[in-house]
């Protein structure tokens, strides 16, 4: 069992209420999204693990299981060409749950015409491997998202 926890302080949305389509159905997994505080912030990691995948806008971190969670910071981000992000660690590096991984600011996504809005997601997982999943109220960076059974 791996327990996900969130990468940055917000309110819950759900999946279903992101404004992509590719992660409101769930194609690139189930999992749920964080509608982020709009200051200067920084993304953490969801679980202790290996950072697989580095990107401005997104980050994968698979834990010792081989669970592979994907933090993707905001929607069509990758269109800023990594303008606003900056990368704390590299692919390739271990990280700690909580561990500053991505800065950047959410209402300068926005104001870029940007959802800031930042889906986490369980990669390669089928809906009923999650519980617990947070889809409503406000989220403390490092608190719960959803277990992964």
């Amino acid at each position: 069992m791996t327990t996900v926890t969130s990468p940055l302080t917000g309110r819950a949305v759900g999946l279903a209420n992101v404004p992509d389509p590719v992660f409101s159905g769930a194609m690139v997994g189930p999992g749920t999204a964080i509608d982020p505080v709009r200051e200067p912030t920084t993304a953490v990691a969801p679980v202790d693990g290996l950072v697989v995948s580095m990107h401005p806008h997104a980050f994968v971190v698979m834990d010792a299981d081989g669970r592979g969670v994907l933090t993707h910071l905001g929607i069509d981000t990758v269109q800023l060409n990594g303008e606003g992000f900056e990368l704390l660690v590299s692919k390739g590096d271990q990280v700690k749950r909580g561990q500053p991984v991505v800065r950047w600011n959410p209402a300068e996504v926005e104001a870029k015409g940007k959802s800031p809005i930042s889906p986490i997601v369980a990669l390669e997982a089928s809906a009923e491997a999650l519980s617990a999943v947070a889809e409503t109220g406000e989220v403390a960076s490092g608190g719960e998202l959803f277990t992964w059974n």
